[in-house]
């Protein structure tokens, strides 16, 4: 889960990195209210979760409360890389001598942790990895170890901080490490980390995503999650404990295990380069062991999809038995019918391994009219992308 900014703020501030006051708001009084609290020059940021704010014209600096509420008014609704600016943070402003870039992340390809460490902070810190590599630092992390001030001293060294600044620098390297291991965080990210220029250091940013596998240790982490944001398909499958994530497509998905869903995606995205660029509206994985209520779920899920056309239902039994699938699939079409929707999407449905006939036999013998049996994975997604072609 990525966290906004003020909430990224609100972690390191619970693990003592050195932060500026602020707040959030949501409305331009809100906010003019806020900066008159704070007093003096407040910096206004939208919050999404996404870079290059700065660059969009999500970042101003207001000079007294007026200010920050012609900002707001700007800034909120804005439309950055796709993502719409609901709130607006607020802090009280610094001085700068000096921007760096600093963070920790987990290094998937090589299957430990990473500090990645720059003086050359600031907003173009990718051209400076791009075009003087040689300025960023990149130092593995063995995961039974962590980050001591002595890790921390060598990571500081090997960036070429500044001597005057270093020890500060030291120390929140130290509490960074601290806060990504309490939280179970795969990055936490300060991008600026300052300098002022009576020599203190401030996170001036914070970038933090917090592993979701780990929310059971968590509880408050729950407190994070942006309902309205949501994509309320998403949160609807995972209160139901689906894996599902919604996609820009017509062909709903649905299949049994990650692989298997993956290869269905592609077949689909072939096939529908031949229907009027049909592609894949969703990846949902069902599970090894799925039960007809799992398969029912599901299903519904899909179907109020307004943008799917058809739905595609991938299954190999393996531990997941093909006829509780086609129990499933009957049962979700009876069940929408109970609660008066109407379901008009077509079902392309193939079938194979673990009691695969029996499964086909109870949907031959169910007899819906939207139901489709086809033998093979491409012939099956050939005819679900024809038939969302069809439905355009």
């Amino acid at each position: 889960m990525d966290l906004y900014e003020y909430q990224g703020r609100e972690l390191f501030d619970r693990h003592a990195v050195p932060v500026l006051g602020g707040g959030v708001a949501t409305t331009p009084e809100e906010a003019r209210a806020l900066a008159a609290k704070l007093g003096g020059r407040v910096v206004v940021k939208a919050q999404v979760k996404t870079g290059g704010r700065g660059k969009a014209g999500g970042v101003k600096l207001a000079e007294h409360a007026d200010d920050a509420f012609a900002h707001a008014s700007d800034i909120l609704g804005m439309d950055i890389k796709g993502h719409i600016v609901h709130k607006v943070m607020l802090t009280v402003t610094a001085d700068i001598a000096e921007e760096y870039y600093f963070s920790f992340l987990l290094d998937r390809a090589n299957r430990t942790f990473l500090a990645i460490a720059s003086v050359e902070g600031g907003m173009d810190i990718e051209q400076v990895a791009e075009r003087t590599p040689e300025k960023v630092a990149k130092v593995p992390i063995d995961a039974s170890v962590g980050v001591d001030e002595a890790k921390a001293r060598e990571i500081v060294e090997k960036a070429s901080f500044p001597a005057d600044i270093a020890d500060a620098i030291v120390d929140i390297v130290v509490k960074l490490w601290a806060a990504f291991v309490a939280e179970d965080a795969t990055l936490v990210e300060v991008n600026p980390m300052v300098k002022t220029p009576e020599g203190a250091a401030l996170a001036l940013d914070a970038k933090v995503t917090l592993d979701g596998n780990a929310d059971f240790r968590h509880p408050g982490h729950a407190d994070f999650v942006d309902v309205a944001a949501e994509d309320p398909l998403e949160r609807a499958a995972k209160e139901k404990d689906l894996n599902y994530v919604k996609l820009d497509g017509e062909v709903g998905i649905i299949g049994n295990g990650a692989g298997l869903v993956m290869s269905t995606l592609d077949v689909v995205a072939y096939a529908g380069e031949r229907h009027g660029d049909v592609k894949p509206a969703n990846f949902l994985d069902i599970g090894g062991g799925a039960s007809a209520e799992v398969m029912a779920n599901g299903l519904e899920i899909i179907l109020g999809d307004p943008s799917v056309r058809s739905v595609f239902v991938n299954v190999f039994g393996g531990i997941t038995a093909c006829d509780e699938v086609a129990n499933g699939i009957v049962q979700a079409l009876a069940l929408l019918h109970e609660k008066g929707e109407e379901v008009t999407k077509p079902l392309v449905v193939r079938l194979d391994g673990n009691n695969a006939e029996l499964g086909r036999q109870i949907l031959t013998g169910a007899n819906h009219p939207l139901i489709e049996q086809v033998d093979t994975m491409d012939g099956a997604a050939e005819r679900a992308a024809e038939l969302a072609a069809a439905a355009k």
